[in-house]
């Protein structure tokens, strides 16, 4: 939480978060249901998992024979931080290695902790090619426009917790080692929790994202 100054408040530090967050971020355990105006003392500081390596591509399932392209896919993956979100409990400190990149059980939650009693959570999503639980059955089209739009397959935006309009700004080649890449890794059955409304209960734990100020 930061005030008009960048100063920390009530003794909680800005958490900067790289990568797929992509902003400074307040990060605090939130039980499943949080009462509104909630004491800031009831915030737990978390040391989230922001710096990753991608799992390498797999042999049997790839597809692009590209190795230039795959690596370049693999290299970009990392830089962007996409494991700090899409891997099971990264958010929290305790990333599962053998679920990198295939979802996340801990949500974001982007509404005011401090106003919001039922936030809204979105739960970061399985990359891999899964035909279930993942990407298995996305085009490399609809792949792309996710990636450089934000808008999935059924033609929903993402909200910016996903940060596509930084993504906007890759050119084609890089988005396409980006999907050369995660089409070649093992699909990993995991299904994520489905996003929640506001006002809605969640049923599995979330952080919270967000840059706050006082107000005036």
């Amino acid at each position: 939480m930061i005030d008009p100054d960048c100063r920390p408040v009530a003794g909680i530090p800005a958490v900067p978060l790289h990568g797929c967050l992509g902003l400074a971020l307040l990060i605090t355990l939130a039980a499943c249901s949080t009462p509104a105006q909630t004491p800031l003392q009831e915030f737990e500081e978390l040391k989230p998992v922001t710096i990753m390596d991608a799992p390498p591509p797999d042999p049997v399932h790839r597809q692009d024979q590209d190795t230039d392209r795959i690596t370049r896919g693999k290299y970009l993956v990392e830089l962007l931080g996409c494991g700090s979100c899409h891997t099971d409990g990264a958010l929290v400190g305790l990333p599962d290695a053998g679920l990198r990149l295939a979802g996340s059980h801990t949500g974001i939650a982007y509404s005011d902790p401090l106003r919001q009693k039922n936030p809204g959570i979105v739960y970061p999503s399985n990359l891999t090619p899964d035909r279930e639980t993942g990407l298995g059955q996305w085009s490399d089209a609809q792949l792309m426009q996710m990636i450089t739009s934000g808008i999935d397959r059924h033609g929903r935006r993402k909200l910016a917790i996903m940060p596509w309009p930084a993504y906007a700004k890759l050119d084609d080649a890089d988005a396409r080692a980006i999907i050369a890449y995660l089409r070649s890794l093992a699909p990993v059955v995991h299904r994520v929790p489905a996003e929640v409304k506001p006002g809605e209960p969640a049923s599995q734990p979330y952080v919270y994202f967000g840059v706050y100020r006082r107000r005036p």
